[in-house]
């Protein structure tokens, strides 16, 4: 076990990944305590995607370490068993049942008979609230319910770590903010340590925990969803408030924050 990072803590050093002559990650350090939901933000191509594969495993860095547990995850394949991924496209087999899909899973890394792996794809199934889907087919789902399918798979072998790639992609904004609070329940509720790679603004205020802007590769700005409303970052603030419309509406929680004005407000009062 490494010295440099506690048996709770998933531990980014130095992280780089190059793609020929292009650096995709530039000696990314970050340290994410138990518990946690990150958001990583950031345009298109700034690297966020490809740091979420290198910490989940699934693509080697160039240099730098992961540690999950105190462990590189290179070197400790067994421990994938711990890790859960939500993919972006939510990577259902479309040839299995929703059952099948989720119980997957259960097949690669455990031995329990049959009546056991199906008792846990139910209990997983009615926590996404999905009860009675396991017949059908990915094709006869909407895409919220196939995120919340993912989800579902994803946390089925009890992991401690939940990485998920653009949960809210292709997703209508009221069924990216149930996606986004069930995310933040299974986090909570099973102390599981969870990484979300996003551009959506709406999950970064409510649920992240801690936030990483990233940009060209490197980490830009780090903080919290209160601190990011402060912020002075011309990078960050050019990317989150972009518009008149979304600058105004962070000078509005400013106030609020500050208390200037009340957040309890009745505009109705106000605009007459």
């Amino acid at each position: 076990m490494s010295v440099t990072a506690k048996a709770t803590d998933l531990a980014i050093s130095g992280l780089t990944k190059a793609f020929g002559t292009s650096l995709a990650v530039d000696g990314l350090t970050l340290r994410i305590a138990a518990g946690e939901l990150v958001a990583l933000l950031g345009p298109s191509g700034c690297g966020k995607t490809t740091t979420l594969r290198m910490i989940a495993g699934l693509i080697e860095p160039t240099a730098g370490d992961v540690l999950i547990g105190g462990f590189r995850v290179t070197h400790v394949p067994v421990h994938r068993r711990n890790i859960g991924m939500l993919f972006q496209g939510s990577a259902l087999f479309d040839s299995m049942t929703v059952e099948q899909n989720i119980m997957f899973p259960l097949d690669m890394f455990t031995t329990d008979d049959f009546s056991t792996k199906l008792k846990r794809v139910n209990e997983v199934l009615e926590r996404v609230n999905m009860k009675d889907v396991n017949k059908k087919f990915p094709a006869e789902i909407s895409g919220g319910m196939k995120k919340r399918v993912g989800i579902a798979r994803a946390i089925v072998l009890n992991p401690k770590y939940l990485f998920c790639d653009e949960p809210n992609s292709g997703l209508d904004p009221l069924t990216s903010i149930l996606i986004d609070k069930l995310i933040k329940e299974i986090t909570t509720e099973y102390n599981i340590t969870t990484v979300v790679n996003t551009h959506d603004m709406n999950s970064v205020m409510e649920t992240g925990d801690h936030i990483i802007y990233m940009y060209d590769g490197l980490k830009e700005w780090e903080g919290s969803n209160k601190e990011i409303i402060f912020s002075k970052n011309k990078k960050l603030n050019d990317f989150i408030f972009a518009s008149e419309f979304l600058q105004d509406a962070k000078d509005m929680r400013m106030l609020e924050m500050k208390g200037k004005i009340d957040n309890n407000r009745n505009m109705d009062e106000l605009l007459k």
